[in-house]
């Protein structure tokens, strides 16, 4: 299947785009600082941490944001997170899922790593700038140089309290893993073309 853009998510589970956060991605413009805030999927906050945006050819609506791994080592599924590395994060406010590109501080591609989340959307926090926050939803891809694909926490969304109390929306959770595995192929050329 070629495909000019990345497709849209097939959600139906009431999982709309903010339009403000929509207009405010949009908006962002390259080398822009924003704080990016990861929720559980409890909607708790997990991590934050500094990004800056880049420019960068991924297709409309998404924006791509650079940051540094200030981990020590983690490794899931073969992909390798040191110290140093690069992500180059991938969000949109229309799309029920991100992408992060992982690179070495070499520029050595080390793999993608993709979250099933709500869109992700756009907050202010007073003085202190613009918050790009994402919720996760338990499903997680994991794709290697050579294209091997890792399918992550189903075990998670099965043992949280969704299947029983909205199977529809479970369901929308695992069609969007779906239709991130689609996506990640159009913000890799991105990413990699950004890259040089």
């Amino acid at each position: 299947m070629t495909i000019d853009r990345v497709p849209r998510a097939s959600w139906d589970a009431g999982w709309q785009p903010d339009p403000a956060s929509v207009e405010a991605l949009a908006a962002l413009t390259p080398a822009t600082v924003v704080t990016v805030v990861k929720r559980g999927p409890d909607g708790v906050e997990t991590t934050r941490y500094a990004a800056t945006v880049a420019d960068t050819i991924a297709p409309s609506p998404w924006i791509e944001v650079v940051a540094t791994w200030g981990h020590g080592r983690v490794e899931v599924s073969g992909l390798v997170f040191l110290h140093g590395d690069t992500l180059r994060e991938f969000f949109s406010a229309e799309h029920p899922f991100n992408a992060f590109a992982v690179f070495s501080p070499k520029g050595e591609f080390r793999g993608w790593y993709g979250n099933v989340t709500f869109p992700a959307f756009m907050d202010r926090d007073g003085d202190n700038g613009d918050i790009l926050v994402w919720h996760d939803l338990y499903l997680d891809v994991v794709i290697l140089p050579d294209g091997t694909l890792h399918l992550l926490d189903d075990d998670e969304l099965a043992a949280s309290p969704l299947p029983a109390a909205d199977p529809a929306f479970a369901a929308a959770i695992e069609q969007a893993r779906r239709d991130l595995i689609e996506a990640i192929p159009v913000l890799m050329s991105g990413a990699s073309k950004a890259l040089r």
